[in-house]
């Protein structure tokens, strides 16, 4: 009984010793390449790994010798693949900056104009939701609007286009939020600064009905709330607001809500002259 357990015991450690020297073996060839401190070698591997579209482990062995590549014929498409690297693991802010990095170093390569897109596109797929902070969408539109000013004849200019609608009316969809925000809190002067600044920005927007109507309710509001000598100066703007409105939109939505905000200013706006005047 004592010999058939010690045989076992023999046999479950030849086991484990075999597993280790197979998982061992399976990465000896890249571990061999990574420590071997040959720049040719991992080079070598480097791209190799790349066509294998094994992209982090070409993307470390890149990292080994990026820096001892600069004069070499072999630089182009090494930086090249290694911003694509980083694209393919997903790292998108760190692949805007190679695919940028190479098309304003190697600016004679037939890449040049890919990169430069990438580097707008990488910052389009970073373009968080309209409700979070919006500094990778605006550098996406920044960087699309260069790409068609450099390269009017390309055939990505449609779609670079496209893209900074898209991007724009997310813009917009932030800037109505702020308004709305302002609006909802009751800080009707801020609301109504907020949504004026929209439409100066985007006097096309799908939304513009309901920013005027808002920034017509928001005047009247506003006026409602505010100290007597203030009310003759902000009665008078919101009737210019509910004037502007029905002028625009006479058949809208909130066109019969905002004649009722015009008919009330003016009849507390002859209230408040009253007033002023005893």
């Amino acid at each position: 009984m004592m010999y058939f357990c010690g045989m076992k015991h023999k046999t479950g450690w030849l086991i484990f010793s075999l597993a280790l020297f197979v998982a061992a073996s399976c990465k000896s060839e890249y571990e061999v390449v990574r420590t071997s401190g040959d720049s040719e070698l991992i080079l070598k591997e480097a791209f190799k790994y790349y066509e294998a579209k094994d992209y982090q482990r070409a993307l470390s062995l890149f990292d080994l010798v990026l820096n001892a590549l600069r004069g070499d014929a072999r630089a182009e498409q090494a930086y090249y693949q290694y911003a694509y690297c980083h694209y393919n693991t997903k790292q998108y802010t760190l692949a805007a900056f190679y695919f940028k990095n190479f098309a304003n170093t190697f600016t004679n390569s037939p890449q040049r104009e890919e990169t430069a897109f990438m580097s707008a596109y990488c910052n389009y797929l970073l373009s968080p939701t309209f409700r979070l902070d919006q500094g990778s969408t605006q550098s996406a539109i920044d960087e699309f609007q260069l790409f068609v000013n450099l390269f009017p004849n390309s055939n990505r200019v449609q779609e670079c286009n496209k893209l900074i609608d898209e991007l724009r009316r997310k813009l917009e969809e932030k800037a109505f939020a702020e308004g709305e925000l302002y609006f909802n809190l009751r800080q009707y002067q801020s609301a109504v600064i907020s949504f004026n600044n929209l439409l100066r920005e985007y006097p096309e927007s799908p939304d513009a009905e309901r920013v005027r109507y808002l920034i017509a309710k928001s005047s009247f509001l506003l006026s409602e709330n505010s100290v007597i000598e203030k009310k003759l100066e902000r009665y008078n703007e919101c009737i210019t607001r509910c004037r502007e409105f029905e002028e625009k939109y006479p058949r809208g939505k909130y066109t019969k809500e905002v004649k009722q905000f015009r008919k009330q200013a003016e009849s507390a706006l002859k209230v408040v002259k009253n007033r002023l005047k005893s």
